[in-house]
């Protein structure tokens, strides 16, 4: 470790943001992780309790990053971007630092991404090209992003296993097998699949396109583009957007008494019926076939059935 560093603190799905006081004397007023010097583990722990009022024994360091040389007021600074987890959200900003807020990682860089208010962070200022985007980097190096790369509709498992098998190959691709922490397509959203890595360039080039939808930006690359991986959605995915798709649900959700159904599967595949009741705990639907000449009423798993109308 070098002994300038940046600790970037999480708390489950939430990263800490801390803000220089205005009187700072390097980037008065911006926005950073903890900076420090120091070159050990208990280095960067204590600077982190420090700066925050977290306890030590709250704090667990998880790893480093590369050292970036930053040019900051004139010289050349190394500074070594380090994971820390925090078991407690309870924070008390102090020596150079007077506000804190955790965000989602996805909006780092920004108050209000929807409404395109930027939250300017350490670097930003500086005067070399995309410094707007180093802070984000240098967190990317030790933590991840979730990127959305849109697909055919229908051909999201074919598009993530030949990702899989694109990343365990023995081909050039192999090299950012330790970038790209995993693929995943929710069963609830189609034309996509979710990729978890450190930066966006791994996973366009996992993809076979790098440089973007422009095919200027990608003449003279030598790669092949995976057969319906449209391109990766630009920036990184905020969190509290995809995490209600991976949240396992009762297979009778969104199924309510009085919608109409139509039967997927069996004997009675094709078949419309009313639903009667609905048994989440059994994951069970009672249901009336009601376009049979004699009632019938029947009991099946939720997900043998889809909503083909909704009650009012």
């Amino acid at each position: 470790m070098t002994d300038a560093f940046i600790a970037f603190v999480r708390h489950e799905e939430e990263l800490l943001l801390l803000r220089r006081s205005k009187s700072d004397s390097d980037s008065p007023g911006l926005w950073d992780g903890v900076y420090g010097i120091g070159d050990s583990e208990e280095d960067v722990l204590n600077r982190v309790a420090e700066c925050t009022g977290i306890p030590l024994e709250d704090l667990e360091y998880v790893r480093a990053g590369p050292a970036l040389g930053i040019d900051i007021g004139g010289r050349l600074q190394d500074i070594a971007p380090c994971l820390v987890v925090s078991t407690s959200k309870e924070v008390t900003p102090s020596g150079r630092y007077t506000e804190s807020t955790w965000v989602d990682p996805g909006n780092i860089g920004w108050e209000d991404r929807e409404a395109n208010k930027p939250r300017w962070c350490v670097f930003s200022d500086i005067d070399m090209e995309n410094s707007e985007k180093l802070f984000r980097d240098m967190y990317g190096s030790v933590g991840a992003y979730l990127f959305i790369v849109k697909t055919a509709i229908g051909s999201e498992k074919r598009v993530a296993d030949e990702m899989q098998a694109r990343l365990m190959g023995s081909g050039s691709l192999s090299a950012i097998l330790d970038e790209v922490y995993g693929i995943l397509h929710p069963t609830g959203m189609r034309g996509y699949v979710m990729v978890e890595s450190s930066a966006l360039h791994h996973v366009e080039k996992l993809i076979g396109r790098s440089g973007g939808r422009d095919p200027k930006a990608r003449r003279g690359l030598n790669q092949t583009p995976l057969k319906n991986a449209k391109t990766v959605l630009p920036g990184e995915a905020p969190l509290a957007d995809i995490l209600p798709y991976l949240e396992p649900k009762a297979v009778t959700s969104g199924i309510e008494v009085g919608c109409i159904v139509e039967i997927v599967t069996g004997a009675f595949k094709g078949e419309k019926a009313r639903v009667t009741s609905v048994a989440e705990t059994k994951e069970e639907v009672s249901m009336e076939l009601y376009e049979q000449p004699i009632p019938m009423t029947l009991k099946m798993r939720g997900d043998h059935v889809r909503v083909v109308e909704r009650v009012e």
